[in-house]
Formats: C-alpha cells, sequence, structure tokens
C-alpha cells in the first residue's frame, strides 16, 4: 500500500509540475528559513556549554541599592575571594578571581603579537575544564608560568614545541609557556581569552591591586566559583547575600547583596533592572523562533490553498476510490503520505540550502555554526522536523479532499459553494498579516538603529584614532613620542586618558560637594586625562573653560559632563568645590554629554581628571588636510621608534563607536532577511492561486474578451480579492505590530517614536506587492486567444 501512495504521490507531482514545483520551493525555503533559525535559537541556548562544569559555575555579583533603585554589577571586590574561602570553602569546588580580558604584546624572539589574556588565579584554568593540549591546566601556581591557545602557540613557535620557552608579554616580563590548551569555541563567554598569566603576576606588577585586596569598595574584579555537589546556587546565595555588609560597614549604606549568576545564564539573561533579570539575548531567541515558526507555517499555508484549491482536480478520483470500497481513513493516510514526502524532498532540497547559506548566515549572525552532519540526534530532529512539517501542511487538505460524497463527484454535481473559499481566504489574509507584521517590526527596528546612529555623540569622531599604551615604553617615552607627532605633521593634537573616548571604565561613589542630599548615593564615572584631552577628542564646553598649562591649580580641578552637573544639583557648576579621597577639587568647566556606553541608555554621569598616571590609551587628532593613510604610514614608524616591542595597532573612534550598535544591526539584518522570506512565501503561494484562478476561469475570460472586455477590466476582475485580502491583513497587522513594536521600544531610554509612515509604507508595499505577483498572470490570462478559451477538450 505505501509503495502504491509513493507511486500516486510521484505521478501527481510529474502531472502538475508547476503546483508541484510552488509547493516544493516554498516548503523549502520555508524549512531552510526554520533550520537556520533553529541553528542560530541551539547556537545562544548552548551557549558555554562547551565547559564541562557548566551546571555549576557561577560568577559573583552584587545588588546595590541607592537613590531607591536598585543596580547590579557583574564586578566583585577583590577580599571577596578570601571570605568566601574562609566562611563558605565546603560550599564551592572551586573560588577563582580574574582579571577582566586586555590585549597584551607576546613576543618570542622577533616574533610580536596582540593577543587577548587574563591574568587568573590557578582554580580558573580548571574550573573552565581546558582541554590540555601539553602540559597541565593546574601551572599556575608559579607567577612565572603562563598557558596558551593552540593558535597562539602556533603564532609564536610554529610547529616546534612551545614547552618552557620563554616569552616576553609588553616587552618587559618574561613567563614559561607551562601548557597548551585548545583554542576556546566561539560560542563561549571567554571566546576570546587566547593565553592566561598567574595571579600573583598580576598582584605584584599593578600595584593598586595589591592594594585593592583589603578594599571592599573597590568593585574591579571578576570573581567566579564551581558550586560543590550536595548544593545549588539558590542555597549559596542566600548564604553569602550579606557577606559584604559584614566585612565592610561603610558599605552597608548601599545595602549590598551578593549573589551567583549562574553560567548557563550569562548570555540570555545578561540585563538587569530594579535587581531582576529583565532583558538580553533570551528575547531575540524567542523573537527568532516565533519568526522561524511562522515563516514555516506560511509555507505550509501555501500547500494547503493549492492543495484544497485544485480540489475539483481530484475529485473523481476520491469517488472512484470510495466507490471500489476504500473508507476514509485510507484516503486520509494517503494524502498526508503524500504531504510527508513532498516534505522529505523538500526538507532534502532545504538542508542543501543551509549548507550553501551557512557562510553567509554565519557572517551576518557573528556565528561559527557549522551543520550537524555526524550527529544522529540531529538527523532523528529532522526526521520528525518533516513529519511535523508534512502532517501540518497535509492537515487540512487531507480532511477536506477526504470528505468528498462519491454520488456527488461520479454525477458531477460536486459545487464547492459560496463558501468554500472562506477558509481559503482566511489562510491568504493570516499570512499577509504575519508578513506585514514582520515587516513594519523589521522598520521599527532599523529605524530605532538609525535614531540612535544621529544621537549627539559628544565629540568629533572623524580622523580620531587610538593607541592602546600596552608597553612600558609608550608609557615612559610620551613626552618624546608626542614631540615627534607633533613634528610630524600628520597630528593636529595627541593626549592620553585611562578609558577609550566612548566608554567610561571605573567609577566612584566618594565623592561629595556642597548641598549634596546627605541620603543621595551613587557613582560618578571617572576618567583621568591628560592636558590637550578636550582638543583631542574635540569635547563642547558649555560652561566654564577646558583643562590648561597656564593654571597649575587645574591639578585639582575637574570638569563633569551635564549629566553630572544635573545629577550633583548644580545650575551654575563652574566654581564649585568637590571632595574626593581626601582632596579639595574645583569644577573648572562643564561639558555637553559624550556617549558612553550603549547609545540607547541614558548618559553617566562622569568627570574628567588630569591623572596622567591613570592613562591607558593615546589618543591622536589626524591632520584633516592630509591623507589618512599616508599619516598612519608615518604615525607607525614613529611609534616603533620608541615602542619597539609592540606592533602598531591602532583603532578608529568612529569605527569603535559603530561596533557599539552591532548587535542591534545584526538584529536588523536578520530580522529584514527573514521578513523578505515570509513576504516572498506568501507572494509565491499568492501566484499560485493566481494561476490556479485563471485557469478555472479561463472560459469566463474568454466570453468576457468575446463581448468587448478590455485587458484593463480582466485584470480588474482577477485581482481585486486578493487586493482586498491583502488590504485586510494590513488592517489587522498595523494595531498588533503597533502594541508588539511600542512595547519592544519601551526597553529603550533613547528611543524613536512609531510613525505613521512606518505603517503607510508597509501597508501601500503590502498592496504593490500583491498586484506585481497577481498582475502576471491576470494579463497574461487577459491576453490569452479567446478561441483557446472556450475551446472544449
Amino acid at each position: 500500500m505505501l509503495k502504491n501512495y509513493i507511486k500516486i504521490t510521484f505521478r501527481n507531482l510529474a502531472k502538475n509540475r508547476t503546483y508541484s514545483a510552488i509547493n516544493l520551493f516554498g516548503l523549502s525555503i520555508g524549512m531552510t528559513t526554520a533550520i537556520l533559525i533553529g541553528l542560530w535559537v541551539w547556537d545562544e541556548v548552548s551557549y558555554n556549554k562547551s565547559h564541562k562544569h557548566y551546571g555549576r559555575i557561577a560568577r559573583v555579583m552584587q545588588h546595590q541599592t541607592y537613590n531607591g533603585v536598585t543596580n547590579t554589577t557583574v564586578a566583585s571586590p577583590l577580599p571577596m575571594r578570601a571570605a568566601l574561602q574562609s566562611e563558605h570553602a565546603s560550599d564551592f569546588t572551586y573560588i577563582a578571581s580574574s582579571s577582566w580580558t586586555r590585549d597584551y604584546v607576546l613576543s618570542f624572539g622577533e616574533k610580536k603579537i596582540s593577543r587577548k589574556g587574563n591574568c587568573v588565579e590557578p582554580d580558573f584554568p580548571l574550573m573552565l575544564s581546558l582541554k590540555m593540549l601539553r602540559g597541565t591546566a593546574n601551572s599556575l601556581a608559579s607567577p612565572t608560568s603562563a598557558l596558551l591557545s593552540e593558535s597562539v602557540a602556533r603564532a609564536l613557535f610554529g610547529d616546534d614545541d612551545p614547552m618552557d620557552k620563554i616569552i616576553r608579554v609588553d616587552n618587559k616580563n618574561h613567563f614559561k609557556v607551562a601548557g597548551v590548551y585548545e583554542d576556546l569555541p566561539h560560542s563561549t563567554e571567554f571566546r576570546d581569552v587566547s593565553f592566561l598569566l598567574p595571579w600573583r603576576f598580576f598582584l605584584e606588577e599593578e600595584p593598586w591591586v595589591k592594594r585593592s585586596e583589603t578594599n571592599w569598595g573597590n568593585n574591579s574584579f571578576l570573581l567566579l566559583v564551581q558550586i560543590a555537589p550536595n548544593t545549588s546556587f539558590e542555597q549559596v546565595s542566600a548564604k553569602i547575600a550579606n557577606i559584604k555588609a559584614r566585612h565592610a560597614k561603610e558599605e552597608a549604606r548601599f545595602n549590598p547583596k551578593a549573589f551567583l549568576h549562574p553560567m548557563s545564564r550569562w548570555h540570555l539573561y545578561s540585563e538587569w533592572e530594579n535587581g531582576l533579570p529583565v532583558r538580553g539575548r533570551i528575547q531575540y531567541v524567542w523573537l527568532f523562533g516565533i519568526i522561524g515558526g511562522f515563516v514555516l507555517v506560511l509555507a505550509c499555508i501555501n500547500f494547503m490553498n493549492l492543495a484544497t484549491a485544485r480540489s475539483q482536480k481530484r475529485a473523481k478520483e476520491v469517488g472512484v476510490r470510495k466507490v471500489v470500497g476504500s473508507v476514509r481513513s485510507q484516503l486520509i493516510t494517503q494524502f498526508f503520505c503524500e504531504t510527508i514526502l513532498v516534505a522529505a524532498i523538500a526538507f532534502i532540497l532545504a538542508v542543501s540550502l543551509v549548507q550553501v547559506s551557512l557562510p553567509l548566515f554565519n557572517q551576518i549572525a557573528d556565528k561559527q555554526i557549522v551543520f550537524p552532519w555526524y550527529h544522529t540526534e540531529s538527523w532523528l530532529l529532522g526526521a520528525g522536523f518533516t513529519l511535523l512539517t508534512g502532517l501540518l501542511a497535509g492537515s487540512y487538505p487531507a480532511l477536506y479532499l477526504s470528505g468528498f460524497r462519491p454520488i456527488s463527484v461520479l454525477r458531477g454535481t460536486l459545487r464547492a459553494g459560496r463558501f468554500a473559499v472562506l477558509p481559503r481566504q482566511a489562510l491568504v489574509v493570516f499570512q499577509f498579516t504575519v508578513s506585514v507584521t514582520l515587516v513594519i517590526g523589521t522598520l521599527v527596528v532599523l529605524r530605532q538603529i538609525r535614531h540612535a546612529k544621529d544621537r549627539p555623540v559628544g565629540f568629533d569622531r572623524a580622523g580620531l584614532l587610538s593607541v592602546a599604551i600596552n608597553t612600558s615604553d609608550l608609557q615612559n617615552h610620551a613626552d618624546a613620542l608626542f614631540q615627534d607627532l607633533r613634528q610630524s605633521g600628520m597630528v593636529m593634537h595627541a593626549s592620553k586618558s585611562s578609558s577609550p573616548t566612548a566608554e567610561v571604565w571605573s567609577s566612584d561613589a566618594g565623592f561629595s560637594w556642597p548641598g549634596k542630599d546627605p541620603d543621595q548615593l551613587g557613582d560618578l564615572g571617572t576618567v583621568g586625562i591628560t592636558h590637550g584631552y578636550g582638543k583631542t577628542v574635540g569635547w563642547q564646553l558649555k560652561q566654564g573653560r577646558d583643562f590648561s598649562r597656564d593654571f597649575s591649580t587645574d591639578n585639582l580641578g575637574m570638569v563633569i559632563n551635564e549629566s553630572a552637573a544635573k545629577f550633583m544639583g548644580l545650575k551654575e557648576a563652574v566654581g564649585k568645590r568637590v571632595d574626593w579621597n581626601n582632596e579639595h577639587y574645583t569644577i573648572i568647566g562643564v561639558i555637553s554629554d559624550v556617549i558612553t556606553g550603549s547609545p540607547f541608555m541614558p548618559i553617566q554621569p562622569t568627570v574628567f581628571m588630569l591623572k596622567e598616571d591613570w592613562a591607558s590609551f593615546i589618543h591622536i587628532r589626524l591632520n584633516p588636510m592630509l591623507n589618512s593613510q599616508q599619516a598612519i604610514g608615518k604615525l607607525e614608524g614613529i611609534f616603533k621608534k620608541h615602542n619597539p616591542g609592540s606592533p602598531f595597532e591602532y583603532k578608529f573612534a568612529s569605527l569603535e563607536y559603530d561596533l557599539k550598535f552591532s548587535t542591534e544591526e545584526r538584529i536588523g539584518t536578520l530580522s529584514t532577511m527573514f521578513s523578505s522570506l515570509a513576504i516572498f512565501i506568501s507572494c509565491l503561494g499568492l501566484f499560485g492561486l493566481t494561476l490556479f484562478l485563471a485557469e478555472q476561469r479561463q472560459k469566463e475570460i474568454g466570453i468576457r474578451k468575446v463581448l468587448g472586455a478590455s485587458i484593463g477590466s480582466i485584470w480588474a476582475i482577477l485581482s481585486r480579492d486578493f487586493v482586498i485580502l491583502t488590504a485586510i491583513a494590513c488592517v489587522i497587522a498595523i494595531p498588533v505590530a503597533f502594541i508588539i513594536m511600542r512595547d519592544w521600544l519601551e526597553q529603550y531610554t533613547y528611543r524613536t517614536t512609531l510613525s505613521w509612515s512606518i505603517f503607510a509604507a508597509a501597508m501601500i508595499g503590502a498592496l504593490v506587492l500583491t498586484l506585481v505577483t497577481v498582475s502576471f498572470q491576470a494579463i497574461k490570462a487577459s491576453l490569452l486567444n479567446p478561441v483557446k478559451s472556450l475551446h472544449d477538450n
């Protein structure tokens, strides 16, 4: 019987090639989209799972409440590590502090490379279960040992054995290679960590870190733990909640609450609001999961519509089979077998399309997804996916076609009835409702990105570049370097700072000023700069003046941004005194807000002070009258002269600022791609229905032409119903999209408006696409010779 069903299926596919092609192509596109989204979703939800102890690893984080708002930070004070070890050792298998990932210069002989790495405690590589290719993971107890990733070892040593070789870090510190580990996969929080240095080196090299060992107020470190097998994250979080308040009475005013944030939630739940995880990548997982499901449903709807539309073509087959004894269940089984077989063919096509499109998809999504060819589970999932698609696509046609009465069919008295087309019309409306909703959503996302990009940045990005101070040579030779830069004629201004131009890397809550409310708490961002920084970055003064070498008192001067002036309640801020770290500062100027952090969120109140010893970056304003590439070529020579142990690496401020939009732009691009596919699938189904309608009304069209009907009138007759259905879909989609996108925009403090033009553009675009899709077949039918139309075969 099954063999017979398969023969009938292939016979019908060959007999109706155009409709078969539409069905197969539509289903395969829908399945391709669903598979790509499924792979993307799986990559997101399996983030960090490459670590063996993934289910028991957590970050120690903090809630702090001030001014009635609970703020959550991922950073911890350094003494918390020792307190956890001494008071709760039985609750943890491993505890390890880590620095934040940053760029270092590694060299061996004449080879010099720049890579990202961390300084970590010995338990760190054990906790992450690094796959060691050489050496052991517990080698970082020595302050002169280092662990390298496989790619770094190959870059430095080629095919030679790297073990026990001595490398230089930042052209001054020497380390022995104690182990090589397999590169971490792309889908892990630590994917950029190319090597590990010992924590003891970090303590000895950075005096401020050593001082932080007893400072509970300095939240500057990453603290990871692996909980013991006999406990849970909730239990341990409850035990350690008040650990900071117990040890640091002066911090109790912030009501600090320590807690464990499981590794399984780092990637998907990364944004906090008033102490609760409210957003993160999880919202995009749900978004694309829903889109993938809808796109597949749209493809299945095409199959349903075309199958039921052509029902009369198969009516006699159903009647004959019932007369010779087939029961309805057998007919239903036959039709389901047909759709499942079509779905299987479409799945094979879809897998081929996925394999071809994965490189481009990975590039757009910033992923390294590969199709799981050799995983049995994936093929079982694929079989289930194909079966589900076939059942979904074939459900309505199977039930509909199997219900024909044989007497009516064989007598030729079967009539579809005036309401028989309503289900098909409802499905067309549903298709375009979903498609138009997706289009409106995509337009709003793109508009939000454009709105944030057009936001005043507060500094001049053009021709501004930064170089990280990654060796002592740059720090020690700064004066000579700056002199050569000025004499080169390539540079207008140059200066140093502790943070990138569009970031603030440190903050402090210890500021006070006259008139400050005793109950007012909160951090002010702190940026250390050198003279000329304002001219270099091109910030805009609103009050007072910039730092100047003509005023020796500027060493205790302070420039603040507008948000800081507002936070401090100072309408006339210039001249006001601010106390910090037992020193008296004077505000000498107020600048326009510079966007630091997310361009979609409020500006952080920030103060700028002359602190050359904080410097981590050199900022350079290129001469706008000169070619930038030639200027950079000369700058490279100057930097190599003063910093021979490091490759010349720079970053343009404009490109760094654009990276702030990378996540939203990727989401916008993917949404555009998926929305376009949804529209395409809907139009493909519309084309098939128009083709069937033209065939069905062929004689009517011939009679109308004989009676003098014009091509335009026939086109209008065939197009009218579909245009009305699209218009109904738009009327439904617009309020649905408005509600969804209004709620989505609420997460952004700085957001665009839902302009009527977005909805009008989506509606007009849908109507135009409908007319274009329908018109091709409608005009073709109206141009047909009426003699052929009226000829009765």
